[in-house]
């Protein structure tokens, strides 16, 4: 049996400019489930992150989003884990796929970083990539007919129509989340799954 989850770290970047573009889909994520789980962000500074906190049946579940930048996500996502003692099949990552359309959800554990900052930054703080992911497809500017290159891309705010299928994939995440907090990832995978390709 897999331990269920019991930190959610959302990656984006910090600060009003940032806010709105594809690159904080995980923050925008973060926000939902703490406001499902009745839970208000905190600085924490000696953590690098707004923290969250709910009660979730007998545990606690934590939610974090780092003040660092995106390239530097595991120095909270670090010292937070060892602050918890969790280990990493206990944390989930919530980050922005340039490889998944916009509207499409994927959960896996471990896996590369194929080539995303965050998570190559807390793969290399934790020293293990077994932490669960929460992949939300963003797409890629080639597949979205633009010319623009991935950095000013995945910097840029969502079209119309795509900010549309991306709040829906997000939904379809929190509806997802008592499976996860459970350790119920099969339940979890074939529910995003479905709804992918439904």
């Amino acid at each position: 049996m897999k331990p269920p989850i019991r930190m959610i770290i959302g990656l984006g970047n910090p600060g009003q400019e940032y806010e709105n573009t594809r690159h904080n889909a995980g923050f925008w994520l973060a926000d939902q489930i703490a406001d499902d789980l009745h839970a208000g962000f905190t600085l924490e500074k000696a953590f690098f992150a707004w923290v969250a906190k709910a009660r979730v049946g007998a545990g606690q579940i934590i939610i974090v989003k780092p003040t660092t930048f995106m390239n530097r996500s595991g120095q909270a996502a670090g010292a937070l884990m060892r602050f918890y003692k969790l280990t990493p099949p206990e944390v989930l990552v919530l980050h922005d796929e340039l490889d998944l359309p916009p509207g499409s959800v994927k959960l896996k554990q471990g896996g590369g970083h194929a080539g995303h900052n965050g998570l190559r930054d807390i793969q290399s703080v934790f020293g293990a990539p077994d932490f669960w992911r929460l992949r939300i497809g963003i797409g890629h500017p080639r597949s979205l007919g633009l010319a623009q290159e991935v950095a000013a891309f995945v910097l840029n705010p969502p079209r119309r129509d795509e900010l549309d299928v991306i709040e829906r994939s997000l939904e379809r995440c929190r509806a997802v989340l008592p499976a996860l907090l459970e350790g119920r990832y099969p339940q979890a995978m074939n529910q995003l799954h479905e709804a992918n390709s439904g």
